[in-house]
């Protein structure tokens, strides 16, 4: 089976270099994609055979008897070297079959502030910061679909699109309401203050993934505002679309153009009416988009970062993290991974 990922891993890199993928960037994207997650479950594939091969040497070494010292550390590695084999073995097992078909997929990210005002907006942007910086980390490629700021750096709402390497596989987890409590800048006596944000992590929606029909779809043009280039506030490329059998809207302003804008909103659209159509079709395996975001309001947190006391707990798991400013600058990894342990 190994041997046939690998021949496979050969064939999708070739195709990297053919004139006519590489002449079709839709097409490029899907290769390289395909590529990536080919290229990861090779380099596993190749660890675990050298693994082995270390095992197998160690056990040489105890069987022959020639030479005690060395037998003895033959003997005390050899439980390491096993451990390493089996997880690495698992982990393949994860990749080949995932417990969710939708994990490799990309995502769009939706973040909105809560309650709390100004400072919700202000931890709304220090979330987008804190995934943003971890999507760097891995790899990823990010792109601002959308977004609303307020004048002190912090965002109302954003939604951007996250693609890369198993992107909802990992992130799936943070959709809810995220929780802060801290002393806000623009607070004279010290007092701590409580705000919230919310987060939806939507797997993304290729257009074959569901037939959604033009005339379905009722698409407005408006002047865009904010952030987003040279053409904002000049010329009406902000675009809106709605789908008319469920209601469900989609808007986007931060490309360059009207037809890019048109884009990225229908790809967030198709992103909201999968996840509605999946809601409806298997209530018992996913989770409603309303139970992922909730109202805001605090008593819906899954997580609280505590400021005054340098602790991020992760109310889901009953677990909690020290040194909150690395993790607000993306070092993500110790949670996510505990997270995925725990659901397994």
């Amino acid at each position: 089976m190994y041997e046939e990922i690998i021949q496979k891993f050969k064939e999708v890199e070739k195709k990297l270099f053919d004139p006519a993928i590489t002449s079709d960037p839709r097409q490029l994207k899907d290769i390289a994609r395909e590529h990536a997650d080919l290229k990861k479950l090779v380099e596993l594939i190749f660890l675990l055979k050298k693994t082995q091969d270390d095992i197998e040497e160690h056990e040489d070494l105890i069987a022959l008897d020639t030479d005690p010292e060395l037998k003895t550390m033959a003997e005390q590695e050899l439980p390491d070297l096993q451990k390493q084999y089996d997880k690495l073995k698992q982990k393949i097992k994860g990749q080949l079959h995932p417990a969710d078909h939708r994990d490799k997929k990309n995502v769009i990210i939706e973040i909105r502030a809560g309650t709390g005002g100004d400072e919700s907006a202000l931890f709304a942007a220090k979330l987008f910061r804190m995934y943003s910086r971890f999507a760097e980390k891995q790899g990823w490629q990010i792109n601002i679909l959308n977004s609303s700021h307020i004048g002190i750096g912090g965002l109302k709402e954003i939604t951007a699109e996250i693609s890369g390497h198993n992107v909802f596989g990992q992130l799936k987890y943070e959709a809810g309401t995220h929780r802060v409590q801290r002393i806000p800048e623009t607070e004279k006596q010290g007092r701590i203050h409580t705000s919230a944000a919310t987060v939806a992590i939507l797997p993304e929606a290729k257009a074959v993934d569901l037939d959604i029909k033009n005339e379905d779809l009722r698409f407005d043009i408006y002047s865009a505002s904010g952030p987003g280039g040279q053409s904002v506030n000049t010329s009406n490329s902000a675009v809106r679309v709605t789908h008319l059998l469920t209601g469900i809207i989609a808007q986007c302003q931060d490309q360059k153009s009207q037809q890019q804008n048109k884009e990225k909103a229908l790809q967030v659209l198709r992103a909201r009416v999968l996840e509605k159509f999946e809601e409806e079709k298997h209530n018992n395996e996913a989770k409603e988009r309303k139970s992922q975001i909730g109202s805001g309001d605090r008593s819906e947190k899954i997580r609280t970062y505590n400021f005054p006391q340098d602790r991020i707990t992760d109310h889901r798991i009953k677990k909690s993290w020290s040194n909150i400013n690395p993790i607000l600058d993306g070092n993500l990894d110790d949670i996510i991974h505990t997270l995925q342990k725990t659901s397994s």
